[in-house]
């Protein structure tokens, strides 16, 4: 490597999986994340026990990421972290650690906001691999667990909300109907998996009637819930002699909210390089749905690999390398923040 190469380490604990990446320049060495079983049993993540696990695995995830890099602490260029938005314990956990650790070496620390990080993991290139990178300015639809937003990207510092949630997330949304179903925790991968053995068009559920480009999930869930508690009252075996279809119709109703308000966006701003980031978009029903969009309407469609989908450490660590570029540093004192927002 070049002696102008920047080497970073980057930190990501928003949530319940500790995580930590190197790279360097733009080029991923490493990404090592430990996730969190313990949530399992509450159907939900626990703040609490989401903060005593990342105690617990922030320090042997760090060395593993410099390990499999093959790099020493001491060549280390800067450190990016996420500042947040995110549970505010387990982003105190990653928070205090790259202060701390960044200090002790000397270097700069840059804080990278956890949504920007989702949309920035389309940049991430791999040794050996030429991945396909968008153009400014792009549209990102941002769907996972906490979020679901359509991004207008004019360049990585430089993001606009179009539309956004009024209530739940899309992946919030799927989460709780599967847990009324007793399918367990999370629910993404799950109804994506019954999903795919199913008919998408066995059963129907209200779709929200929202201006703009806003979404709205909560009326589907309470839509499902009522559907379901009618039916299991006609059938006690009903959910499990039907879960497939349930699930298939679910992902259907959900993908065609989401696809109808990007088709929406695509129009109004006339920007046909599209996006997808977040947890939601490692589902099959969603990835479907942008591939058809890039045969129909003629959209350049732009698909994270699926280990760039949930939350990592490398797309905190390439939103970082441009902000080491610009020096936009971040001072010893900069708070963590909960709040969701670009």
């Amino acid at each position: 490597m070049a002696m102008s190469d920047v080497y970073i380490l980057a930190i990501e604990s928003s949530c319940d999986d500790t995580s930590a990446a190197v790279l360097c320049n733009d080029v991923l060495l490493s990404n090592v994340t430990a996730s969190q079983a313990v949530h399992e049993a509450y159907g939900g993540v626990v703040p609490e026990l989401a903060s005593r696990a990342h105690q617990q695995n922030i320090v042997p995830v760090v060395d593993q990421a410099l390990k499999r890099a093959g790099i020493s602490r001491d060549q280390l260029s800067v450190v990016a972290f996420t500042r947040g938005p995110g549970l505010m314990g387990s982003l105190l956990v990653g928070v205090s650690f790259a202060k701390g650790f960044a200090r002790s070496l000397g270097i700069p620390l840059v804080d990278v906001n956890h949504l920007q990080g989702h949309i920035m993991a389309h940049f991430i290139k791999e040794q050996g691999n030429d991945s396909k990178i968008p153009p400014f300015p792009f549209l990102c639809l941002l769907v996972s667990g906490g979020n679901s937003q359509i991004v207008k990207v004019d360049a990585y510092n430089d993001m606009k909300i179009l539309g956004q949630t009024i209530d739940d997330a899309a992946g919030e949304a799927i989460d709780k109907c599967s847990k009324v179903m007793g399918l367990g925790y999370p629910g993404g991968p799950i109804i994506d998996r019954l999903a795919r053995q199913g008919n998408p068009k066995a059963y129907s559920f209200a779709e929200p009637n929202i201006p703009g480009l806003d979404y709205s999930f909560s009326g589907l869930k309470t839509s499902f819930l009522y559907n379901l508690r009618k039916w299991v009252a006609d059938d006690a075996n009903f959910i499990e002699k039907n879960k497939a279809d349930i699930a298939a119709s679910l992902e259907f109703t959900i993908v065609d909210i989401l696809m109808k308000k990007m088709k929406k966006a695509v129009k109004q701003t006339g920007i046909t390089h599209v996006a997808v980031a977040g947890g939601v978009s490692a589902n099959n029903g969603l990835r479907n749905a942008f591939y058809e969009c890039e045969r129909k309407y003629k959209w350049t469609i732009y698909i994270p690999k699926f280990s760039y989908t949930t939350d990592n450490a490398a797309m905190i660590g390439i939103a970082g390398y441009r902000k080491f570029l610009d020096k936009d540093f971040c001072s010893i004192d900069a708070p963590a923040f909960c709040k969701t927002t670009l």
